[in-house]
């Protein structure tokens, strides 16, 4: 019964718009005050003890890191570098679109951020190249979600501190579901370009651009500081250089003076914004970690995680089954609720159940991660489709055509991964000498 109050007291602050992360300490505290011995000082202990963690400092320099590249425009160079690269493939924004966002979600490692730099720059050219704008903002916002899949990943690193797995391993795992994503995205937008003359290439005024003029070695000269970053971060750390906490710091540090004494394109008028950026979103992810933390433990309290597992495995002991309802549940939850909130609330209640039919805690890591990251372009909360929106100055129901078949495709993907095991695991076993 009482499991059943505090439950209700969350959902009804959810319901009357409360944040997700107060709406967990208030249930936590109404808990505590009025149904347990156990003093109220558990809140105050769960804030600091989630946070008091040496992982989760990569959290505030890896957003750090992605708002300094933002702000130093190292996206433009980006896209300037694989459109020299692409030529006059057929179609060739929306490919550089995706495979651009790739890159620089292993800058950002979030899906927001990589909408708003790579979006901001190619949907205004997509759509003077003859795209459609609400395919272009769809793609844009579908290839936004491999921010949070391909590493470095904040909701990674969150789900690493909340199963206690490391952090590096969890990075390799979404390597796989996201180059697969990423390649299919790019052969649909091919096979679009070419069904509805969407670029340039299918038009008369095609001919040549100005900068297939440069040489390569122009072109090459002026990106390669910023195609470097994902190589520096990723060697680093796979390479036995530093951890993925020391790599965030590396990151930030490198695209601090990159942006600086390299393209001059940030001053130091820019640093307070860039700071309050970082501030609000570690601060938010932080608050949001510790009262997690706390509801954590009172569900613990009331044996709700353990009753729920009971409950699932009543109805069936095939794990195809419960992996299918879990997955069709997190496809719910990412529609309602913000990815990192989602992680700390559900990982302990679903983890133990999957660990006891045998699936891999790294496995079922890159599975949350994927599906909360389709979360972020589907309504009605996807963050991605806000930002998409905003920027293209269009509405989500004109982007539905579009996006229904893009969202298609990233169930596909989820599925795969799910019940293939080796597109999340292979490269942990193989680089990271992972042996679960």
């Amino acid at each position: 019964m009482n499991a059943l109050i505090v439950l209700g007291v969350f959902v009804l602050a959810l319901l009357l718009q409360v944040p997700v992360a107060f709406s967990l300490g208030v249930a936590s505290v109404v808990y505590l005050y009025f149904f347990s011995s156990v003093p109220m000082t558990l809140v105050i202990q769960s804030l600091f003890t989630s946070c008091d963690s040496f992982p989760m400092l990569c959290v505030p320099f890896f957003v750090m890191a992605g708002e300094v590249m933002m702000a130093g425009h190292l996206s433009q160079k980006l896209v300037d570098f694989f459109k020299y690269l692409m030529g006059n493939v057929k179609g060739k924004l929306g490919i550089i679109c995706v495979v651009t966002s790739a890159f620089f979600a292993a800058i950002s490692g979030s899906g927001a951020a990589t909408v708003a730099c790579i979006g901001g720059i190619l949907v205004p050219s997509m759509v003077n190249e003859h795209y459609d704008k609400s395919y272009s903002t769809s793609l844009a916002c579908c290839a936004g979600a491999l921010g949070p899949v391909i590493p470095p990943s904040v909701p990674a690193i969150v789900y690493a501190v909340t199963a206690g797995v490391s952090i590096s391993t969890m990075f390799l795992s979404g390597f796989g579901p996201g180059l697969l994503l990423m390649i299919l995205l790019a052969l649909y937008n091919r096979v679009m370009a070419q069904k509805y003359k969407f670029g340039a290439e299918f038009h008369e005024e095609a001919a040549e651009e100005t900068q297939l003029k440069k040489s390569f070695g122009a072109v090459f000269k002026d990106s390669i500081w910023a195609v470097l970053v994902p190589f520096i971060i990723l060697g680093g750390i796979y390479g036995g250089i530093f951890s993925p906490t020391e790599a965030a710091v590396v990151a930030t540090t490198y695209a601090l003076i990159v942006s600086f004494f390299v393209y001059r394109s940030i001053k130091l008028k820019d640093m307070p914004t860039i700071l309050s950026k970082t501030v609000m979103t570690t601060g938010t992810i932080m608050i949001l970690m510790g009262c997690a933390s706390a509801f954590g433990r009172v569900l613990t309290m009331e044996q709700i995680p353990t009753t729920i597992a009971k409950f699932i495995l009543s109805l069936t002991d095939s794990k195809i089954l419960i992996l299918l309802f879990i997955n069709i549940f997190l496809l719910v939850v990412g529609m309602l609720m913000e990815t990192s909130a989602a992680i700390v609330i559900l990982v302990p209640i679903f983890l133990p159940i999957v660990t006891s039919l045998g699936v891999d805690p790294i496995h079922f890591g890159a599975i949350v991660v994927f599906n909360l990251a389709i979360g972020l372009c589907t309504p009605p909360v996807g963050l991605n489709l806000f930002v998409g929106t905003r920027l293209a100055n269009t509405s989500i129901d004109k982007m539905m055509k579009w996006l229904s078949p893009m969202i298609g495709i990233m169930i596909l993907v989820l599925l795969i991964m799910t019940y293939c095991e080796p597109l999340a695991l292979l490269l942990p076993r193989l680089l990271g000498g992972y042996g679960g």
